[in-house]
């Protein structure tokens, strides 16, 4: 798919290239870390690129992906939900179906596998929702590591499921207090236990974010989502979808399922969350309201206080709850191949609901961002097919939602 801003990136050997050696989209990514940390992250960037290209290791981690974590997860066809809308169809990527409910699994197994190769004992990490929490847990369990998660009050007291998943695992979860106790303080948290612990520890961050070699690694792992997805879609209906969408937080979701499809002529949309409205503290969309600056070791968009300072982020969903996103994100907005919509806290329950009572799938609230922009574009576009993330399960909001929204009976 090529157009005037497109021009010049052959996308059909798009991943060979991007990031650099240095680890930049374009401008966007890099390696902004602390010099005693410079050695540590080297370290992992090495490793990565010693093993990514292995037999022995690409085998064993589709092994995994097998046995262990249920793969490959299926794409359905939403077919009330399509007529309730009564425009184009719309099919989900189900990894909700995924080990522990949503994709992150995808990019903790690899994490550890490498973490083992590398010889470390513990794996660090922040969580949102608690859903990379839960995953990170889940794969120290499995390769016998240590796992230490950290995670802000607020989210700690929203996702409480979690929480005692993590626990149940073995992990010791790190209570943030700091700042709106959510996402950002928990990573600021997670990079400060790392500095202190990077000889026998691995950072493993929850998303397509942080410095080199993280956004590459963490969209390498993930990347089997869309693979899978394209796939399973052609032989569902013999032809491409028209649109493929999924929400963006940090962006691993979204990353896992954008780079199988760059080459073809399919819109790719990102969908962040407008939370409570375009105010500062009232969202989380990023490419919406932010600009360009560095944060948590990365150059790319973020949102920024009247001091250029990270501003506070909200959303219902607290998986996406960051005031930043993805470099790899920022450059594809760049050079014109993704766009970005952005959906409203009412809008993601309402499609919570919708998908709950139509096809008897309780999704994740970050999921639910996906689909409520699936069911608008249905409407919009009359006819076609989208393909939507289903990227996480509701298990860990449903008490939430039932608290603060009742059970959907006026939807």
């Amino acid at each position: 798919m090529e157009n005037q801003e497109t021009k010049g990136i052959d996308f059909r050997c798009y991943l060979r290239h991007y990031p650099d050696a240095q680890g930049y989209f374009g401008r966007f990514g890099g390696a902004y870390v602390p010099a005693e940390l410079e050695p540590a992250f080297k370290e992992i960037t090495q490793a990565y690129h010693s093993i990514c290209h292995s037999a022995q290791f690409i085998n064993e981690l589709r092994r995994i992906r097998r046995e262990f974590q249920g793969r490959p997860t299926p794409v359905y066809h939403c077919e009330r939900l399509s007529r309730l809308n009564g425009g184009a169809q719309i099919y989900l990527k189900r990894e909700d179906l995924n080990h522990t409910g949503a994709h992150k699994l995808n990019h903790c197994m690899g994490e550890g596998l490498l973490a083992k190769y590398m010889g470390k004992k513990k794996m660090i990490a922040e969580t949102g929702a608690g859903q990379h929490g839960v995953a990170l847990a889940t794969a120290a369990a499995y390769f016998g590591l240590e796992c230490e998660i950290h995670m802000g009050e607020v989210d700690i007291a929203k996702q409480a499921p979690n929480v005692t998943r993590m626990r149940m695992l073995g992990a010791k979860v790190v209570c943030v207090t700091k700042g709106q106790k959510t996402l950002k303080e928990a990573v600021d948290s997670a990079f400060e236990a790392y500095l202190r612990d990077y000889k026998t520890a691995i950072y493993c961050i929850g998303s397509v974010l942080g410095p080199h070699p993280f956004p590459l690694m963490v969209r390498d792992f993930q990347k089997v989502v869309g693979d899978e997805a394209r796939e399973q879609f052609i032989e569902m209906t013999g032809i491409l979808p028209d649109v493929v969408c999924a929400a963006v937080g940090g962006g691993s979701n979204s990353m896992g399922m954008f780079p199988a499809f760059l080459n073809d002529p399919v819109e790719l949309v990102g969908v962040e969350p407008l939370g409570r409205g375009d105010g500062v503290g009232e969202n989380a969309a990023t490419m919406a309201f932010g600009t360009e600056g560095v944060m948590h070791g990365f150059n790319s968009i973020m949102l920024k206080d009247t001091n250029g300072e990270p501003a506070p982020a909200y959303s219902v969903a607290s998986g996406l709850d960051y005031p930043g996103v993805g470099p790899e994100h920022a450059f594809l907005r760049d050079v014109g191949r993704v766009s970005y919509a952005t959906v409203s806290d009412d809008e993601a329950v309402d499609a919570f609901f919708k998908l709950t009572r139509c096809e008897g799938i309780i999704p994740a609230l970050e999921s639910a961002h996906a689909v409520a922009y699936a069911m608008r574009r249905a409407k919009e576009m009359g006819t076609g097919a989208i393909l939507a993330n289903c990227s996480g399960r509701g298990d860990k909001d449903v008490d939430f939602v039932a608290e603060h929204y009742g059970f959907g009976e006026d939807r």
